[in-house]
């Protein structure tokens, strides 16, 4: 054991299991010093031995670990890759140097408020953590217990609730959005708003998948298995767009290869016909502001499934259009608007039946 000052600051020094161990005590006095690091390697030697199957493991760092994990699930889930290493990025940022034995649910807690600190949403700290109780593995499972336990498991997550644009308001936007600079933002929004595509659904499409022939189009990469391959029908506004949109993209680019994306990479002009454009939320955000509009991209979605069950549309084909596994997520997505509701019960009120008049004198 060592202990030495910097400042007025007793900080402890040991190894444990082939690891130098420094941190500050975090206190003035050498004493206090020197119990807190008595208490902290107990605290080490105690995590290190519950787990006598996975002594290695538990001497790991988090960032060691979760290099592994990643190399593992971008081979067993490719489409959700991205989001499991956007997620475990920020793990790694702040346990990243950690021992998997140091990680208790304080420092679960430690790293939900530094996340907030930041500005992250609860949802993403929830889908952090739950990131990092998976890598852990067996630990994890534990671990998982106690923070459910202590209700630190997950944070509060406000319920966003989605919109269905109104009539005026999707003419407003389509008004704007064909005003617009960029040539993305009008196909794409008339895509979205007659498809229910999801954005990475949209940004992902490639020339393959559309048939302008035979007026129809397969959904590639999806976040669900019931949304991958899945066709949709090309209604007459969209088929329109896409047949107008086709034509300017062979101005651009000389014509339109089947594995060249359908909404191309490049800025402030579309220019790499073999990369999909990144995002669409600038171009997007300037039309739904020009237009007065409040709401979100994704509520296009919420739009076409509201419109589809007003309709009357079965739930078997609006869960063929949207790609949902269940009517639990259809009840979540559709939101019948107040003026349907009005017509439906209107529907059922019957006027009295007229009374019936005596007849007329005869003279």
């Amino acid at each position: 054991m060592s202990l030495f000052r910097r400042g007025n600051v007793w900080w402890y020094e040991f190894w444990f299991a082939g690891r130098r161990i420094q941190e500050s005590s975090k206190s003035c006095s050498r004493t206090v010093a020197k119990g807190a690091e008595h208490t902290r390697r107990r605290e080490l030697e105690q995590g290190f031995n519950n787990f006598e199957d996975t002594r290695g493991e538990r001497v790991r760092t988090i960032g060691e670990i979760a290099d592994e994990f990643l190399e593992s699930y971008r081979l067993r889930n490719p489409r959700s890759a991205v989001f499991a290493q956007g997620a475990i990025r920020h793990v790694k940022r702040l346990l990243g140097d950690r021992m998997a034995v140091e990680v208790q649910e304080k420092s679960v807690e430690q790293y939900q408020n530094l996340r907030l600190q930041e500005a992250a949403a609860p949802k993403s700290i929830n889908e952090e953590v739950g990131f990092l109780l998976r890598l852990m593995n067996d630990a994890g499972d534990l671990l998982r217990l106690r923070l459910r336990k202590k209700k630190l498991l997950k944070l509060r997550v406000r319920r966003t609730v989605g919109k269905a644009y109104s009539a005026e308001e999707k003419a407003g936007m389509l008004e704007e959005a064909r005003a617009a600079r960029s040539p993305h933002v009008y196909p794409a929004l008339v895509l979205a708003l007659n498809t229910g595509m999801r954005d990475r659904e949209i940004r992902t499409l490639t020339w393959r998948q559309i048939d302008l022939a035979r007026k129809f189009l397969v959904v590639g990469e999806s976040k669900t298995d019931a949304g991958a391959g899945r066709t949709i029908p090309l209604n007459s506004l969209l088929e329109a767009a896409m047949v107008e949109y086709s034509a300017w993209y062979r101005g651009r680019f000389g014509q339109l290869r089947p594995e060249w994306y359908v909404f191309p990479f490049g800025k402030p002009r579309p220019a790499d016909p073999n990369r999909p454009v990144t995002t669409l939320k600038t171009a997007w955000n300037n039309v739904r502001g020009r237009a007065q509009v409040t709401g979100r991209w994704h509520d296009s979605r919420h739009t076409l499934i509201t419109e589809l069950a007003e309709s009357g549309a079965s739930d078997q084909t609006i869960m063929d259009i949207a790609g949902h596994v269940s009517k639990h997520m259809l009840k979540h997505y559709s939101h019948i608007r107040m003026e349907a509701k009005r017509a439906a019960l209107e529907s059922i009120v019957k006027p009295p039946p007229a009374e019936s008049q005596p007849p007329a004198p005869t003279r």
